[in-house]
Order: C-alpha cells, then structure tokens, then sequence
C-alpha cells in the first residue's frame, strides 16, 4: 500500500477491483449518556437590557449650564451602556458644543468617543419615511433609527415632537429632570 497525503490508498482484491480500508473510529463516534440537567442547573436565561436612543436634545445634557444637566448625568451614570446615537444625534451635540467653547467642544468629543454610534440603515430610512409626512426630517430620522434597531426600547429626548412620536410608537421616553409625561401635557 503507498502513502498518499489524501488518506490510505486503496489496497487490491483478488479480483483486480481495489477496496477502501475500513476508517478509524472516531472518538466522538460513540454517543454519550446525556444527563438531562434539573431545574437547579440551568440558569435563567439573561433578560436582554433594552437600549434607549439619544438624540441631540438629550445629549446637548452633558454640557455646562444645560438644563437639566444633574439629573441627566444622575441618570447616565448608571444607564450610559445602554445609550446609542447616530451621527445626527452626535452632529447635534457639536452644534450645542460649539459657541459654548473649547471645553463643551471637548465634552462632545468625550461622549463622541463613549457612546455606541449606530448607522443609517435602509430600515431606518424605511421608517422616517412613514412617518416623515408628520415630522420635520431630523426626527423622522431620529424616529427611524429607534424604530429601526431591534434592541431599543426607550429614547432619551427633551423634544415635544420626537417625544410624542416616540410614545405614540409604543417606547419609553427618559427625560431626567422632566416630569413623567411631560409630552402629553404640553399642548403641542
């Protein structure tokens, strides 16, 4: 029998025909006892941490002299992790940084640098176009995007039109420093 780099080769019958040797077992070729775990064993599946979108309103929060600013960072401090933006939202930040000067402009970079930044996808602008007759384009775009990304639950907004919008699509809205529901009073 000659080695081939392709496994063993075949050796000949009798009668001219050559015959494939049998393969080795393999050490996973026996089935194993499986033991059926009790209910003590398997840990509750972990409940998946719903994402709250951030828009520019919410994020201009982090700057000096922004209103609401204690409570918005009270409430980041434990629930940054689950923020998310897009470039939009991030663009918004820059705006409000701007004329404040160098250090707002470097607080914006800072949250720039920390937050997940989510991209525009052709969901996204599925969505803010259902809703675009409404809604002025920048948030029908915010809209979008958190109706668009399958882990959002909630969006951190201060604005009446995106907060009333976002409701009326059944999230969450986080404005700390707000009262609860402060969209459905304001007459708007």
């Amino acid at each position: 029998m000659t080695a081939s780099p392709f496994g063993p080769s075949p050796r000949p019958r009798d009668d001219g025909h050559a015959v494939l040797p049998q393969p080795r077992p393999a050490p996973d070729d026996e089935p194993r006892a499986v033991e059926e775990p009790t209910p003590e064993d398997v840990a509750p599946a972990p409940t998946p941490t719903l994402r709250v979108y951030a828009d520019g309103s919410a994020l201009s929060r982090y700057l000096v002299g922004a209103p609401c600013r204690t409570q918005w960072l009270e409430w980041t401090a434990d629930h940054e992790d689950e923020l998310l933006t897009t470039p939009l939202g991030l663009t918004e930040l820059r705006r409000a940084a701007r004329p404040r000067g160098v250090e707002a402009t470097g607080v914006a970079h800072d949250v720039e640098e920390r937050l997940e930044v989510i991209r525009f996808s052709d969901q996204t602008l599925r969505a803010a176009t259902k809703v675009s007759g409404v809604l002025p384009p920048f948030i029908a775009l915010h809209l979008g995007a958190a109706l668009a990304h399958p882990g959002v639950g909630g969006v951190a907004t201060y604005d009446l039109q995106l907060a009333q919008a976002s409701a009326l699509h059944g999230l969450t809205i986080v404005s700390p420093g707000w009262p609860a529901g402060w969209w459905e009073r304001a007459g708007g």
